[in-house]
Order: C-alpha cells, then structure tokens, then sequence
C-alpha cells in the first residue's frame, strides 16, 4: 500500500494542481445544480438546452419530443446525467482534499484515472462531437483537469511503498 505524506509535504505545484482540482469541482457540482434548476423550472426541454447547441445539434434545429412518456424519460436520463457531473465535481474536491492534506498519490491517481474517464468521454462525446455548444464552460473543465494532472505530480513526496 502507497503511504501518505503530510500537508507539510506537499509543494507548490501540487498545491496549485489540487487547487485546479477543486476549481474543476465547483465546475462540475454547478452543471449539477443547475440540471436540478432546470428540471424544476424548465423541465425536459431546459435540459436539453443545456446539452445542445454544439455545430451538429443547434438549438434551431433541435426536435423536442412531444408525448409524455418520452419526454419523461429524456428528463429523467438528462437529470441523472446532471447530478452524477455534479457528484464528479464532489469527487474533484475529495482529490483536491487527499492532495492539499494528505500529500496522496491515491487522490492524484483517482483525478488522473476516474475524472479523466469523466472529462474526457464529454470532450469526445459531446465537445468534439459537436453536441454542445463550444464555450469557454465547455472546454474549461478537461482543460482544468488537464493542467491539473501534468503540475500535480511535481509537487507530490517521492512515491513511496509502506
């Protein structure tokens, strides 16, 4: 098993890459919240307009869904989407905890491995894809975490076995 160090061993580019973690995490817990906002006062179609607009879906050309059973559905998968990117952002401020507080290779390895799962299946999935609208909201997170995990390392205690 790895050991942990102490804050004490953590140094600036390690703090600066938990820092960008967190950053990362707030992110991802508002698409969360704001998924929940949408679902309550938008409904699906507010859902979907968060998720749209990219060059391959534009809004304008976008066609709802009209019966109730689809609509439901589409909601209910759009929603657990928004909540489950807000529960990445909750994961990104435990890396950000693990790495500012317990110098951890571990917390390190779950941004690198789980969030960059995460980050990088929306970047070819719906980004590059042309699904959603290309912003600075949408682009910010897997450039956050890509910074994030090439500054880390550098400011992490030498890897070291208990």
């Amino acid at each position: 098993m790895l050991t942990n160090g102490s804050s004490d061993d953590v140094s600036l580019p390690a703090k600066i890459g938990a820092w960008l973690f967190a950053l990362w995490g707030v992110l991802h817990v508002w698409v969360g919240a704001e998924g929940v906002r949408q679902y309550l006062t938008g409904g699906t179609s507010g859902l979907w307009n968060m998720l749209i607009g990219g060059s391959a879906v534009p809004r304008a050309a976008f066609v709802h869904a009209t019966d109730p059973v689809t609509l439901f559905a589409q909601g209910q998968l759009i929603l657990n989407f928004c909540v489950d990117v807000g529960g990445y952002g909750v994961l990104g401020f435990f890396v950000a905890w693990l790495i500012l507080k317990r110098a951890s290779w571990i917390g390190y390895l779950l941004g690198l491995i789980v969030i960059g799962i995460c980050d990088l299946t929306f970047l070819f999935a719906m980004v590059v894809s042309g699904v959603i609208e290309l912003n600075a909201g949408t682009v910010g997170g897997p450039v956050l975490w890509f910074l994030a995990v090439v500054v880390t390392p550098f400011g992490l205690p030498t890897w070291r076995r208990a």
